[in-house]
């Protein structure tokens, strides 16, 4: 296991960190991809710390070129067996009649269009590997809601990537899984979703006990990975005991 490479995306905080540590710990050798280099290079250096295998690789998924650039440097690294598509995010609550487009685009750049753009550079490695892709999505793929507009067709988009790709690769020794989140308190999703209104983006959990953390998700994650590799886990919808539905949770007073 210790050569198995998994790269994931989105890996400077929240989920992504969490599954870094998570499949470094199970073994794999995690490739951490995100924008902002000071946290990527500071979690290498606690998996480092910690006697695992971390690679820091500063990249913006929405940058076609510097996607193919990234899978070029992979060349020097050996086979890639594990794509953890979790950059991604939400902002703004304005209604589709007030949204404002730009919001719209930059959501669907980095959630439809950086997943595609990074399981078409590493698509060839994992099936040589026969390797596992994995598109985080969210119950917001699969039932909307008022407010979330671009983010619930963001993450349609998401569903329906993993979904029209595994009917497409049928056949192929590779896996396509898809892993669903609900209501996950992590340090920045809400806060951004909310424009830093830290007020508006504490409420979210108000009265919720236990909502997910990106640790829950990230074991989920590596649970999915770490399956026989003929067993396949199409979608997997994770969500706290408090909550039934995007629409029905449970508040304590």
């Amino acid at each position: 296991m210790s050569t198995r490479t998994a790269v994931i995306t989105g890996a400077s905080s929240g989920i992504g960190a969490a599954t870094a540590r998570r499949l470094a710990s199970a073994g794999y050798r995690v490739v951490l991809t995100a924008r902002r280099e000071d946290r990527i290079n500071a979690l290498a250096g606690e998996l480092t710390a910690a006697g695992h295998t971390a690679i820091p690789y500063v990249l913006d998924v929405t940058d076609r070129p510097a996607v193919d650039a990234f899978a070029a440097f992979l060349d020097d690294h050996g086979p890639v067996e594990v794509l953890v598509n979790n950059a991604g995010g939400a902002i703004g609550t304005e209604t589709v009649a007030t949204a404002d487009p730009a919001d719209w685009r930059t959501m669907y750049d980095v959630n439809v269009l950086g997943t595609l753009h990074m399981t078409q550079a590493l698509l060839p490695r994992l099936v040589d590997a026969e390797g596992t892709v994995i598109v985080l999505s969210s119950t917001a793929g699969l039932a909307t809601y008022e407010g979330g507009g671009g983010y619930v067709a963001a993450k349609h988009g998401a569903h329906v990537i993993a979904e029209t790709l595994r009917l497409e690769l049928c056949g192929e020794p590779v896996r396509i899984i898809e892993i669903a989140p609900g209501m996950v308190r992590t340090e920045e999703f809400a806060l951004t979703r909310f424009r830093g209104d830290k007020d508006k983006a504490a409420a979210v959990y108000n009265g919720v006990a236990q909502p997910l953390t990106a640790d829950d998700v990230a074991d989920t994650i590596a649970w999915a990975v770490t399956r026989p590799p003929h067993v396949n886990i199409d979608l997997l919808v994770v969500r706290p005991r408090a909550q039934a539905s995007n629409y029905k949770v449970h508040r304590e007073a």
